[in-house]
């Protein structure tokens, strides 16, 4: 138990702790065995001080009583089948977790807020559940080949500290976050929260990187002006993007959009802004490749921002969320939408409107988790094995 405890520890140390540890004075390292969860016989076998080897994952390797050592640049998941799932600290595949995005590549990062929902609320548990359903995903994708964990330096950093209590305020708050987090050149793979969340995250990714092209994944356009008088909710993050010239709306692609709604002209405004809309009608029963090689060829290489609502999905496969609508996309169509990004300049990405409550299975996280993953691994960098 000693050395699974070990195991997972290490693998959730931030790496600035491992360098400072590699730092450690020989007397400081004797202490910090006397006090180590690292087995004895383990660091025996190291032939070394604890202070070379923390933050590496060491195990016996089968039949032998010497250790394996797996040495990389990168972060990298734990093995499920070295240290058990449950072990360890609850972060996005159970990587390490830093306090910024500072050296990172792409960082998970989570913005628990529902205040804008117009419907069920408890999206603010969606990061929450993610990262505990995300155990079940691995390092390498084996459809596609890519090894983003051999490719980027990847880490959890946490979620952005919101104000539940001022709409407003909390969009001040992403929208400082991830200002920092776009300046380190780091790509920011969110883990939402409602979508409203989106908007002051554009805000932000277009104040580098000028108007981005978009891939919006959703049952709703979320283009409306105002709900009870108010500007900003969950269903006008997109409208307030185009106001504020954060879109390139030629590169603008909604797929999957349906359900019922209050005007008889429900797209026209998303139409007249130059957005392409793919009804859901037009998805049923069908591939959705090549529908995403004529995306590719609209989103060019300039910046893309990949935004997918849950809802986008029917809810026969993804039921815990705030607004669901019946008729829509399926997973395997959902991993088309997104592996059909690969070439892009994606520049950052997010999953949003998980609320776990509403399905006691976990699987409409454990979805949430999957699609991040294949994001992940569409990033420009990322190696295919």
């Amino acid at each position: 138990m000693r050395r699974l405890l070990w195991a997972g520890c290490s693998q959730l140390l931030p790496r600035e702790a491992r360098l400072c540890a590699s730092k450690m004075s020989g007397a400081a390292a004797a202490a910090a065995l006397r006090h180590s969860l690292w087995p004895p016989a383990l660091l025996a076998a190291s032939g070394s001080s604890p202070s070379v080897s923390v933050g590496l994952l060491l195990h016996p390797a089968p039949g032998h009583g010497a250790p394996c050592r797996w040495g990389s640049q990168f972060n990298l998941p734990p093995c499920a089948q070295l240290v058990a799932r449950p072990v360890g600290v609850c972060s996005m595949m159970k990587l390490p977790v830093q306090v910024s995005a500072e050296g990172l590549d792409a960082a998970f990062v989570g913005v628990p807020l529902d205040t804008g929902t117009s419907n069920r609320p408890g999206a603010r548990f969606g990061p929450r559940q993610i990262r505990a359903e995300s155990v079940m995903v691995r390092r390498y994708n084996a459809s596609t080949g890519a090894a983003p964990f051999d490719s980027l330096q990847v880490a959890d950093i946490g979620d952005v500290n919101v104000n539940l209590y001022n709409l407003p305020d909390s969009c001040r708050l992403i929208r400082e976050s991830y200002q920092r987090i776009v300046a380190s050149g780091c790509v920011p793979l969110t883990l939402g929260g409602d979508h409203t969340i989106t908007y002051p995250i554009l805000q932000a990714v277009a104040e580098k990187h000028g108007p981005v092209g978009l891939v919006h994944v959703d049952a709703h356009t979320d283009t409306g002006d105002r709900a009870l008088g108010e500007k900003i909710y969950h269903g006008t993050p997109f409208r307030r993007c185009v106001e504020e010239g954060l879109l390139d709306c030629s590169r603008v692609v909604q797929i999957g959009i349906r359900g019922s709604s209050y005007d008889p002209h429900p797209y026209k405004y998303c139409q007249d802004q130059g957005f392409r809309v793919v009804l859901a009608e037009e998805c049923w029963g069908r591939s959705l490749v090549p529908l995403m090689g004529e995306v590719r060829k609209q989103m060019g290489d300039k910046p893309v921002y990949i935004s997918f609502d849950i809802d986008g999905l029917d809810p026969a496969y993804a039921p815990g969320t705030g607004t669901p609508e019946i008729a829509g996309l399926t997973p395997a169509q959902a991993l088309e939408i997104i592996r059909g990004c690969k070439g892009l300049n994606i520049v950052g990405c997010d999953l949003v409107e998980v609320a776990p409550m509403y399905d006691v299975s976990g699987n409409t996280a454990l979805l949430g988790a999957n699609l991040l993953f294949e994001m992940l691994c569409v990033l420009p960098r990322v190696k295919t094995t």
